[in-house]
């Protein structure tokens, strides 16, 4: 599985303001379960659920909140750069302003696995990242996490 598979320039939103991690998690979920056709409830309470196990800020301003949901048939990402940090209770206690949702379908372990660590390797790219903190349009954040494919 490739990251372009998962991800697509209309599920890339740039300078979204959120106050919170809660308000972040919510427009996250509403907009994946209006690009899958699911519940966003759902989505937003499997991600919010994997978060009471430990939080998906994986440091240096960046979150990958994901989670395995039911009506989910394809893997699934989006990306959402934040107009200012916000506290996501990241490991290094750094604020985040680049958030990357993954969901998959249930069941599909190696895959799910696949899928996080490619865009976990992809954001740990210093350039990937300055890449997507000076992004002027959603498409050349997608070019960043997916350049590496070619």
């Amino acid at each position: 599985m490739k990251i372009s598979e998962a991800i697509k320039p209309g599920n890339v939103f740039l300078d979204v303001s959120a106050s919170s991690k809660s308000n972040i998690l919510k427009f996250i979920a509403g907009k994946a379960a209006a690009a899958l056709g699911v519940s966003a409830e759902d989505v937003y309470d499997a991600v919010q659920s994997r978060e009471t196990l430990g939080s998906t800020g994986v440091g240096s301003g960046i979150a990958i909140p994901h989670a395995q949901l039911n009506g989910v048939v394809s893997p699934f990402a989006l990306m959402t750069r934040l107009s200012r940090p916000i506290d996501f209770e990241a490991i290094d206690e750094a604020p985040v302003d680049i958030v990357c949702l993954i969901l998959t379908p249930p069941g599909e372990q190696s895959q799910y696995l696949k899928l996080l660590s490619q865009f976990a390797r992809q954001l740990r790219s210093s350039e990937v990242v300055k890449s997507i903190r000076s992004a002027t349009q959603p498409e050349q954040i997608y070019e960043a996490m997916t350049g590496c494919e070619r």
